[in-house]
């Protein structure tokens, strides 16, 4: 259980998502525990069942997969966001993807059968989840559009004004799988920025 009083990232995430009261607040509270994990540490290894929903309270994860032997970014956490293995938290089957920690990192973890119970007994906390679930599938669809219609040059300037923090803390191999290009295609567009 997390106390409010180190929560409060945590509260204003959720309160940005959709407004809680102080009861389901401290409800979704008493259900979330906390991990904290070292740089290049898993949160969620490949072939787990995903059975958590996490937010980042500190640090940056990236989430990833395997194509041919090679690891392929396809997301970042920084503080305050949440992530999941979307496929796997809903199917509650292995997951495809990874979770790993970039820096140090002090993880919240909402476990799912605990937010399945909740859901069916609180209905802000029930809105709550379906405009989060809402939101990670906007975010797929807009990632995949970039991937589909948007040059690298585009995708990494997108990247840089909507999301500098990955340009800054993200080795630039894990930037250059993200943005779907070669590590030496992206270091070509970064030094004609200069």
């Amino acid at each position: 259980m997390l106390d409010r009083e180190r929560s409060t990232g945590f509260i204003g995430a959720l309160n940005n998502i959709h407004t809680l009261s102080t009861e389901s607040t401290e409800q979704l509270l008493s259900i979330t525990d906390e991990v904290f994990l070292e740089k290049q540490e898993l949160l969620l290894p490949f072939g787990k069942a995903c059975r958590h929903i996490y937010f980042v309270n500190r640090g940056f994860v990236r989430i990833y997969y395997l194509k041919n032997g090679k690891e392929v970014t396809e997301w970042f956490a920084d503080k305050g966001e949440f992530c999941f293995s979307i496929e796997s938290y809903f199917t509650n089957q292995p997951s495809s993807l990874a979770i790993e920690t970039i820096e140090e990192s002090q993880i919240f973890k909402i476990p799912r059968e605990d937010i399945s119970r909740l859901i069916g007994s609180n209905l802000e906390i029930a809105n709550l989840f379906i405009a989060m679930f809402s939101g990670s599938l906007v975010l797929s669809q807009q990632r995949m559009s970039s991937i589909q219609f948007e040059t690298a040059r585009e995708r990494y300037e997108h990247l840089e004004k909507h999301h500098p923090n990955i340009i800054l803390k993200a080795p630039l191999q894990h930037i250059a799988s993200f943005l779907g290009i070669t590590s030496e295609t992206l270091s070509r567009i970064r030094s004609s920025r200069i």
